[in-house]
């Protein structure tokens, strides 16, 4: 009889992306809708809230993917330079290594013997992938792509932010910040639970806590904006 293999689908492999997208969707909705809202509060007019609305996105996705491609570009690099001195040190001090690997299998629960046969087995299959996985704990999956995050990120703030300008400039006078702070928020809980849920996590916790950190965000915005609005 053939035996059949437990399929298991893990998620570890999105997580560079994943975070960069939550991340720049999440701060595309925070920072663009309290920043209208504040600017609402202070009686701006609806042209205003247009050139305020579209500089906060483009700004805010340039930045967000610089910022992303600075900050994963670093960890590459650092990824880079420890995988260079391993391979040196697997050159000039083989047998080191290997116990090296012996003890790190040791420590993971196997006996010496058997650690010591893993680690010699596995050193002449790929000695350097197998260091650079169970020493260094770098995995194909989860290494640093740096235009991936700049890119992912970037779109996410432009998705997440959009909406808030739009309603900011078509609703009336009136209605502006209730109608962009009510959208913002849903659309907080919406980032949320799509973030968990492509990662496998709660997805009401992460609901409520992203949108509970925007709300927080939009009303101190209005505040200052309101504040400011009566003194100027």
């Amino acid at each position: 009889m053939a035996r059949r293999l437990h399929g298991e689908v893990h998620r570890s492999d999105r997580i560079g992306w994943l975070r960069a997208a939550v991340l720049g969707a999440q701060d595309g909705v925070t920072s663009t809708a309290s920043l209208l809202i504040g600017i609402a509060a202070a009686n701006s007019g609806r042209n205003e809230l247009i050139v305020a609305g579209v500089a906060a996105v483009v700004a805010g996705a340039m930045s967000m993917a610089a910022g992303e491609y600075n900050s994963v570009s670093s960890q590459r690099d650092t990824e880079q330079a420890d995988i260079a001195r391993e391979t040196a040190e697997l050159e000039e001090y083989p047998d080191v290594e290997l116990e090296e690997l012996t003890q790190i299998y040791e420590q993971r629960g196997l006996d010496r013997p058997l650690a010591r046969q893993v680690a010699i087995q596995l050193t002449k299959t790929d000695a350097l992938g197998t260091h650079v996985r169970d020493e260094l704990g770098i995995h194909d999956g989860g290494s640093a792509r740096p235009v991936q995050a700049a890119v992912v990120s970037a779109i996410g703030f432009v998705l997440g932010a959009a909406p808030s300008v739009l309603l900011a400039t078509l609703l009336p006078t009136g209605g502006r910040i209730a109608g962009v702070a009510v959208a913002a928020l849903f659309l907080l809980a919406v980032v949320g639970a799509t973030g968990a849920r492509l990662g496998a996590a709660p997805m009401t916790r992460a609901a409520v806590r992203v949108t509970m950190i925007g709300g927080v965000a939009m009303a101190l915005a209005a505040g200052i904006g309101n504040l400011l609005g009566t003194v100027v």
